[in-house]
């Protein structure tokens, strides 16, 4: 395998050293150096133009930004890839290292490397597979007549229109893509589980877990767990959103998909009498994030100045942040529509910013210059975007309410159901992804709608038999990804509670606001930002709360 120069040389080096002599034996902490800086010159400007890449095909669709993606991420695989870079790793992982944060970036490292150590060709395939299915969602545009409907669109037809018919047609319309990717994504699954299966894997959903420092069967005992937590009191609430959404539109109670507000009932509809986007229709969603964040002492202008926030074509419908080189170069990209949805993906996008090199020290080597793990900065955005649907927030920013209790109530009541309604969709997304990665020539259509059925208790339609289940973009751009959204929910609640008690005063976590609080951004540099990834996940939980990751928290949000 082709050695970049910088590396090649410290290796040569080290290698070349008189192995006779005590003295002259460099430590493993030494050797550790010498790899992190040899990697840090070789990988980081691939990395980097690998995010920057990823970016521009995002913003752009075009083909040529799509190639260039594709290129450089090969470029980055190939390098990390390599046998001989892996072998001093994982000689690096099994020798007593003192420094610990050394230690703990040769053991993140080890992970970064390991999933790279299979067939390159295999892995150019697996990159073109995904970037093609990528690319469909990016042009994907639902097609209701001779209408396109972006995603944006096809939300606030579920959302707002009377006509069943048109909102069946415009669901129904949003699940083509499924058809479209279909074929791709299964092959991607198998091509997946081919590069899993050649590291000693089970599958690639198990290879996911295990790089990610989690393993199968906590998560499934974590999910059953939750499962019980939240199986009875969703059932109440899924019963009163039926009743009520039945009498908004005059149906009878066989609600079927299209009668909910999101093509995935992932979110809490709008059944009740305050309108929550009402707030919102001549709000600046910017300024109240940019006011929001600062009065916290976490300012987010440098990242609005490079993100892309409105639609336009070719561009990705969804929304997301990306750190492009874990030195401040943070970018989020939004379709923003004036209403409460995007109010608060605002500020969870924005949440994900400033949790990243904007705020983790840059003394910290490059490899751990990142969030904990993906649950953690999940949860820190999650935090953040609860305050989309609180009253007292809204004052707070200078949002005027015609009737603030009746906001209040709604709204209270909309962010218990939500918590409720998206642990049981997570449910649905974890356990579809395992059986998925588990055997992928089985009857998916069938799966996907058994476990719709069960978890979030909506009828399939009568004689569908479609691949609903390839319109969930996640599945192909973050795979084995999901239950990290439903963790992160947990992350959030137990943090919020710490607040509330070591920064807040001991305040009820249902009342707490944190505008014009500085005290609070300075707790999540300090506590949740400043380790950065030299913490394990769970580590970092019980560093900020004083306890390991559980729904202890989470569960007193909806039981009261």
């Amino acid at each position: 395998m082709r050695l970049s120069i910088p590396l090649l040389g410290v290796l040569i080096l080290i290698m070349d050293m008189p192995r006779s002599t005590s003295a002259a034996t460099p430590t493993p902490d030494e050797r550790a150096k010498a790899f992190v800086a040899a990697h840090d010159a070789s990988i980081t400007p691939l990395d980097r133009a690998a995010q920057l890449a990823w970016w521009n095909a995002n913003v752009s669709g075009k083909d040529a930004d799509f190639e260039t993606k594709e290129a450089a991420q090969n470029k980055l695989d190939e390098a990390l890839a390599d046998r001989t870079r892996f072998a001093e790793l994982k000689a690096l992982k099994s020798e007593k290292i003192g420094d610990p944060t050394l230690a703990r970036t040769i053991d993140v490292l080890y992970l970064l490397y390991l999933e790279k150590q299979v067939d390159p060709t295999l892995l150019r395939k697996i990159t073109a597979k995904a970037n093609a299915i990528e690319k469909a969602f990016n042009n994907f545009r639902a097609k209701v007549g001779d209408k396109e409907l972006s995603d944006s669109e096809v939300r606030k037809i579920l959302k707002s229109s009377k006509n069943r018919e048109e909102r069946k047609a415009a669901w129904t319309a949003s699940k083509l893509v499924g058809k479209v990717v279909e074929a791709d994504l299964k092959e991607l699954v198998k091509l997946r589980n081919e590069a899993a299966r050649a590291l000693g894997f089970k599958n690639f959903h198990a290879m996911q877990l295990s790089l990610n420092e989690q393993s199968t069967d906590d998560v499934i005992k974590l999910f059953d767990d939750l499962d019980e937590l939240t199986r009875e009191p969703f059932g109440v609430v899924k019963q009163e959103i039926d009743t009520k959404l039945s009498e908004g539109m005059a149906l009878p109670h066989d609600m079927q998909p299209w009668d909910y507000h999101d093509p995935f009932f992932q979110e809490t509809p709008a059944v009740f009498a305050t309108d929550l986007d009402a707030p919102y229709a001549k709000a600046d969603i910017l300024k109240l994030c940019r006011d929001f964040y600062a009065g916290i002492g976490l300012p987010i202008d440098d990242v609005i100045a490079r993100s892309d926030l409105y639609e336009k074509p070719g561009k990705s419908p969804h929304a997301f942040c990306i750190d492009i080189d874990r030195s401040g170069d943070v970018r989020v990209l939004a379709n923003i529509v004036p209403n409460e949805y995007w109010m608060g993906t605002m500020l969870h996008e924005l949440g994900h910013s400033v949790y990243s090199s904007k705020n983790i020290p840059a003394s910290l080597p490059y490899p751990i210059r990142s969030e904990a793990h993906i649950l953690t900065t999940e949860g820190v955005a999650m935090l953040f975007e609860r305050f989309s649907k609180d009253a007292d927030w809204l004052m707070a920013m200078g949002v005027s309410l015609p009737d603030p209790k009746a906001y209040d109530e709604a709204a209270a009541k909309a962010r218990r159901n939500r918590l409720l309604i998206f642990s049981r969709w997570c449910q649905v997304m974890l356990r579809f992804e395992e059986s998925l990665y588990e055997d992928p020539d089985r009857d998916l259509n069938t799966l996907w709608w058994d476990l719709v059925e069960k978890y979030q208790m909506v009828k399939r339609p009568a004689n569908r038999n479609a691949p609903d289940f390839a319109s969930k973009i996640h599945i192909v751009s973050a795979p084995a990804y999901y239950h990290n959204y439903m963790m992160g929910e947990l992350f959030a609640s137990q943090v919020h509670a710490a607040i509330c008690r070591d920064v807040l005063g001991g305040v009820d976590p249902l009342k707490a606001s944190y505008v014009k609080k500085p005290e609070v951004g300075a707790f999540m540099k300090s506590k949740v930002f400043g380790p950065g990834r030299s913490l394990s996940w769970n580590e970092l939980t019980r560093h900020i709360t004083g306890v390991e990751l559980n729904p202890k928290a989470f569960a007193a949000e909806f039981q009261r």
